[in-house]
């Protein structure tokens, strides 16, 4: 069957409809271009701005290392864990201040691993009696003491108090290679913080927070 020649009013309408599809096309890919070529200039400037700000700290770090050149750098205090083999470095000035949550896991139970929130007094006496005798290296015999531990201890004859402040986070033991037990205890008895016990045999002071009380074992 042969199909009905279109008339000019339907080829008129015909060729509208497909221009118009055309039009709808070339502004669809305008759109599109214009939106790549927005975000190629987002990430050139990005990309600017990051340039920027890196050679701004090298600037930074570049002036710093000479302002440091030359010059002897600060003296350092190790707080060394005889029982963990751990270490803490604090600048020898007293002004650095360890955080909480580092002097707590450092001066940890060795024997349970558990923490106790240590009073931040204690560890202002490490680095204050390393200063008053001019030494860079604090030994740590004992800090936090779990009281499961503490009882363990006592019942197997070892000199711990059944109440010890070790067990509520308010004491340390320590030594200062170098620097005799004795003048430790000495200097430790003048701070008037607490309680001081000499362990001459063992080679350490107590040091703690509670009622000013002295011993000697």
């Amino acid at each position: 069957m042969k199909r009905a020649p279109l008339t000019a009013p339907a080829l008129a309408a015909l060729v509208a409809v497909v221009a118009l599809g055309a039009v709808i096309a070339l502004a669809r890919d305008a759109a599109a271009g214009a939106s790549k070529k927005e975000l190629l200039l987002q990430g050139k400037e990005q990309a600017r701005a990051a340039r920027g700000a890196g050679a701004a700290e090298r600037a930074r770090l570049g002036a710093e290392l000479r302002r440091r050149v030359g010059k002897k750098p600060p003296d350092v205090i190790t707080i060394y864990n005889s029982w963990t083999h751990e270490s803490v470095a604090l600048d020898a000035d007293g002004k650095q201040v360890a955080p909480p949550d580092l002097v707590n896991r450092f001066l940890r139970c060795h024997f349970t691993n558990h923490q106790m929130a240590m009073d931040a007094a204690l560890f202002g006496v490490l680095v204050k009696a390393a200063k008053h005798f001019k030494v860079d290296r604090v030994e740590i015999v004992s800090g936090f003491r779990a009281p499961k531990y503490n009882l363990m201890l006592r019942k197997k004859g070892h000199r711990v108090a059944r109440e010890s402040e070790h067990t509520h986070g308010h004491a340390v033991d320590f030594r200062l290679p170098g620097v005799t037990t004795e003048r430790l205890r000495n200097w430790a008895r003048r701070l008037h913080l607490g309680g001081v016990g000499y362990y001459r045999d063992d080679a350490f002071v107590h040091v703690d927070t509670g009622k000013v009380r002295y011993w000697a074992e």
